[in-house]
C-alpha cells in the first residue's frame, strides 16, 4: 500500500478520499485554491499545499502546479476524484512520467474511452448493445443528412470529445439538421477544443442506467450491479438509486458478461462506470463510459458493502480483486442518493455565500457526504454540489420513507439549496411508483409552474 497520496480535488470527494486513506493507514496531501483555504479537506489532510488562485483553471486544473505539489510532498500516488483532472489522459501521462501512480486507468484507455465514437466501436466489437448510428465522425453536413436517413429521425448529434450535455442536439427533421449540425459543432469546439460530431438514434423517453465496474491490474474485471440515474435536469443528475427497478436478472447477467470480456480486452484498470439508455421496450444500449469514480458511488457501496474508494487504492497498489471483493456479490436492499446543490430550488440559479446554520440528518441507514459546515463559505467558482444525502432501506419503500425523513431534518441556512425540490420530487406519485424516465423533470417542473 502507498505511504502517501495526494488528492487532486476539492470538496466532498476530496474528504471522501482522505477518509478512505486514513482507514488504510495512508497519509494524505490536500491541494487547495486560495478560495478553499478554510475547507475541511485542507483541515483533515495530513498536509496541505496551496496551488493557486480561486479559478479552477489557475489551481485545480493547473497540471504543473498539481505535479509540483506532489513532488514537493514526495507522494507515491495521486487520486483525482471525479471531475477536474480525473478523465484527463494527458495528466495521467504526466503522472506516469513523474513516477507517481495515477489512481485510475492507464492514459491510453482513458483516451480511448473519452473519444465517444471510439468507445462505441469498442463496445460494438464486444457485442455490448449500442444505439444505431454513424460508423464514425461525421465530416460534413451532407454526410449528416445521409446518416440521418439511414438511422431514421429523430437522431441526436453528439460531440466526439463531449460530456455534460454540451455539443449535443436532437434533430427531428431533415430541414432542421443543417442549423443543428452547425450549432452542435460550434458548441463542441468552444467547450472541448474539438468540434467533431457523431450521430445516434434518439430514444424519446429513455431510462438512464449505469453499471459500476472494478478491474485490477491482473486482468480481472467485476461488475457491481447497476444504478438508475433517470431523474436529471439538463443532463445533470439529481437523484440516483440502486438497484434499478427496470433491470432484470437476465439483463444484469448479459451486461455483466459482455462488460467483463470487453474491459479485459482493452486492459481496463481501476474503477469505472458504463452508461446505458433503456428504451420503452426494455432494450438497453451503451452510450459512454466514465473512467473514474462517480458522484453517485455511495448507493453502490450501500447495496454491496464494498468501499469503492478503498478498492481503488488497493487496486492501484497491486492487489487482486479476489482479495478486495467478497466471494459472492449480492444486492442488499435499496439505496437512493440526493445531490444537494447550492442553488435556488425553482430558478436553479447558483447560491454562493456564507452558511449560517448547517445540520445534517443521522440515524440508521443514512449517510451524508459533505465538506460544508456552519460558518463555512460556498465559493462561486466551482460546481454547486455541497452535499450528498444517501439512504439505505430493506426495499425501495423504506428507502423513500427514510429519505423523506432525512430531507426534513437537513438544515442549511444562509444560502438557497435544492432540498425543497427534492422533497417535492419524493412526494410525486409517479416517482414513488417508479414511473419515470429522463424526461421526468421536464413534465414535473411544467406541472409545478401551471
Amino acid at each position: 500500500m502507498f505511504q502517501k497520496v495526494l488528492i487532486a480535488n476539492r470538496g466532498e470527494i476530496a474528504l471522501r478520499v482522505i477518509n478512505a486513506c486514513r482507514e488504510l493507514g495512508v497519509r494524505t496531501v490536500a491541494v487547495y485554491s486560495e478560495a478553499d483555504r478554510n475547507s475541511l479537506h485542507v483541515r483533515f489532510a495530513d498536509e496541505a499545499i496551496c496551488i493557486g488562485p480561486a479559478r479552477a483553471s489557475d489551481s485545480y486544473l493547473n497540471v504543473p502546479a498539481v505535479i509540483s505539489a506532489a513532488e514537493i510532498a514526495n507522494v507515491d500516488a495521486i487520486h483525482p476524484g471525479y471531475g477536474l483532472l480525473s478523465e484527463n489522459a494527458n495528466f495521467a501521462e504526466v503522472c506516469r512520467a513523474s513516477n507517481i501512480k495515477f489512481i485510475g486507468p492507464p492514459p491510453e484507455v482513458t483516451r480511448m474511452m473519452g473519444e465517444k465514437e471510439k468507445a462505441r466501436q469498442v463496445m460494438k466489437k464486444a457485442n455490448v448493445p449500442i444505439l444505431p448510428g454513424s460508423d464514425g465522425v461525421i465530416a460534413t453536413e451532407e454526410e449528416a443528412q445521409e446518416w440521418a436517413k439511414k438511422v431514421g429521425f429523430p437522431v441526436i448529434l453528439k460531440a466526439k470529445a463531449g460530456g455534460g450535455g454540451r455539443g449535443m442536439r436532437i434533430v427531428r427533421t431533415a430541414e432542421e439538421l443543417p442549423n443543428m449540425y452547425h450549432a452542435a459543432n460550434t458548441e463542441a469546439a468552444n467547450a472541448f477544443g474539438n468540434g467533431e460530431l457523431y450521430m445516434e438514434k434518439f430514444i424519446e423517453r429513455p431510462r438512464h442506467i449505469e453499471f459500476q465496474v472494478l478491474a485490477d491490474e491482473h486482468g480481472n474485471v467485476a461488475t457491481l450491479f447497476e444504478r438508475e440515474c433517470s431523474i436529471q435536469r439538463r443532463h445533470q443528475k439529481l437523484i440516483e438509486e440502486a438497484p434499478s427497478l427496470m433491470v432484470t436478472p437476465k439483463i444484469r447477467a448479459h451486461i455483466d458478461g459482455t462488460l467483463k470480456r470487453c474491459l479485459t480486452d482493452i486492459g481496463y484498470q481501476n474503477a469505472g462506470t458504463v452508461e446505458f439508455l433503456m428504451d420503452e421496450d426494455g432494450q438497453i444500449y451503451f452510450i459512454e463510459m466514465n473512467t473514474r469514480i462517480q458522484v453517485e458511488h455511495p448507493v453502490t457501496e450501500f447495496i454491496t458493502g464494498v468501499d469503492l474508494v478503498k478498492a481503488q487504492l488497493r487496486i492501484a497498489s497491486g492487489e487482486r480483486l479476489d482479495a478486495i471483493l467478497p466471494k459472492k456479490l449480492e444486492i442488499r436492499g435499496h439505496s437512493i442518493e440526493c445531490r444537494i446543490n447550492a442553488e435556488h430550488p425553482q430558478k436553479f440559479t447558483p447560491s454562493a455565500g456564507k452558511i449560517t446554520a448547517f445540520n445534517v440528518p443521522g440515524g440508521n441507514g443514512i449517510r451524508v457526504d459533505t465538506a460544508q459546515y456552519a460558518e463555512g463559505v460556498v465559493p462561486p467558482y466551482y460546481d454547486s454540489l455541497i452535499a450528498k444525502l444517501i439512504v439505505h432501506g430493506v426495499d425501495r419503500a423504506e428507502a423513500i420513507a427514510r429519505m423523506e425523513r432525512a430531507l426534513s431534518q437537513f438544515v442549511v441556512q444562509g444560502i438557497e439549496t435544492s432540498i425543497p425540490l427534492h422533497q417535492a420530487i419524493f412526494a410525486d406519485q409517479g416517482f414513488r411508483e417508479g414511473k419515470f424516465d429522463t424526461k421526468f423533470m421536464e413534465s414535473f417542473l411544467a406541472d409545478k409552474h401551471e
